[in-house]
């Protein structure tokens, strides 16, 4: 149990409902990341399709939170959009564990300079990746809200 607000609440993990949500999300995003895998072939030793599902993944999920955040405290509905999208769906496209894999096979086979290209860029585009999605979920609302004022809105929660 955790306080929340002045009353004790059972903490989300502990909740089947937001359980399960986050398993139908991982579920959803396992199975895109696969079709991904499927329809995107490596290029000249580099895995493209894992490198892809990243770095989509870290663009929404930037823009998701940004998004989240900008819309105020979290609500029961802003809760289960996150652990719904964030870590299920886009936890479950996204993969560090076939990011290490490929890593290793790449090492393996002798692929030195390949692996720690492919490792680099993977994490500098992937901050830049969620750094964009950040910026534009920013501008997104700065946007929304100027037109909400202009409307004669309050704006304070969009």
């Amino acid at each position: 149990m955790a306080r929340h607000g002045g009353r004790m609440t059972r903490q989300a993990h502990r909740r089947p409902a937001l359980v399960a949500v986050v398993a139908l999300g991982g579920a959803l995003g396992a199975a895109a990341r696969y079709e991904l895998g499927l329809a995107v072939h490596p290029v000249d030793g580099w895995p493209l399709a894992t490198l892809l599902a990243n770095l989509a993944g870290a663009f929404l999920l930037g823009a998701l939170l940004e998004a989240l955040v900008r819309r105020g405290q979290e609500t029961a509905g802003a809760r289960v959009v996150r652990l719904g999208l964030g870590t299920g769906v886009l936890g479950g496209f996204t993969t560090f564990s076939s990011l290490a894999l490929e890593l290793e096979r790449l090492l393996a086979a002798g692929s030195g300079a390949v692996a720690l290209g492919y490792a680099t860029v993977t994490l500098l585009l992937g901050f830049a990746a969620c750094l964009g999605g950040v910026v534009i979920a920013s501008r997104h609302h700065a946007w929304r809200y100027a037109g909400a004022t202009a409307d004669g809105a309050d704006g304070a929660t969009g």
